[in-house]
């Protein structure tokens, strides 16, 4: 896996997501991966939306990716779903909130190009808030055909993969009724993604900047 993360042994890294299975869905193989290397990290696991059933699987299920790490705080927020957006004033206090209580080396959250107003909120506020951050913005399969073209691949190998779909199909019986909800729509577009950059299989993410080489920058100013 390409370093992203600017220290050798991050302390913390920040989960966003709107609703509760985003996160799982948009870097969950990725989630078990980095629990595995970096099994010291604190791991903050914060879902926007929910009501009282979604908050329930969604606390089970952050436990049951994020077991065998450090530390792990995981908050599960009430805005409505689909209404972040006209809950600015909340949301916005929310994130600064975060901002004061974490410090994160890297942030996962979702792309800027995504079409559900929620999840384009929730990246918009996360650049609001954390602007000299690694960000990776992850992808979300739905009907609007938003994937776009991501950037950034990270390889995850078998058992994480089956780990991942496994978690999702269990904890989240209230999204197995949907169409698109499956093993076979996560595990496809892993395989793609993995076409993509050379590997069996991969999580793509959009990646906006990166600083290179900052001792040599720094010196030239």
């Amino acid at each position: 896996m390409l370093s992203l993360i600017p220290c050798r042994h991050p302390s913390q890294i920040l989960l966003l997501g709107a609703h509760s299975d985003d996160i799982e869905i948009g870097c969950g193989a990725t989630i078990l991966k980095l629990v595995a290397q970096y099994p010291q990290c604190e791991f903050v696991w914060v879902v926007f939306c929910s009501n009282q059933a979604r908050a329930d699987e969604a606390r089970a299920s952050a436990a049951a990716f994020l077991d065998g790490a450090g530390h792990v705080d995981i908050r599960i927020l009430s805005f409505r779903d689909g209404f972040l957006p006209w809950s600015g004033i909340e949301a916005k206090e929310a994130f600064e909130t975060l901002k004061r209580e974490t410090a994160p080396d890297l942030i996962f959250t979702h792309t800027k190009g995504d079409q559900h107003q929620d999840h384009r909120t929730l990246s918009e506020l996360t650049w609001n808030t954390w602007r000299d951050h690694c960000i990776l913005e992850y992808e979300i399969p739905k009907y609007d055909g938003d994937l776009g073209q991501p950037n950034c691949y990270i390889s995850v190998n078998h058992s994480q993969i089956e780990a991942k779909i496994s978690y999702l199909m269990y904890h989240f019986s209230s999204q197995s009724k949907k169409h698109w909800f499956s093993p076979e729509t996560f595990r496809s577009l892993l395989r793609l993604r993995g076409i993509e950059c050379g590997v069996e299989m991969a999580e793509a993410f959009h990646f906006r900047k990166q600083l290179l080489f900052e001792e040599a920058v720094q010196s030239q100013l």
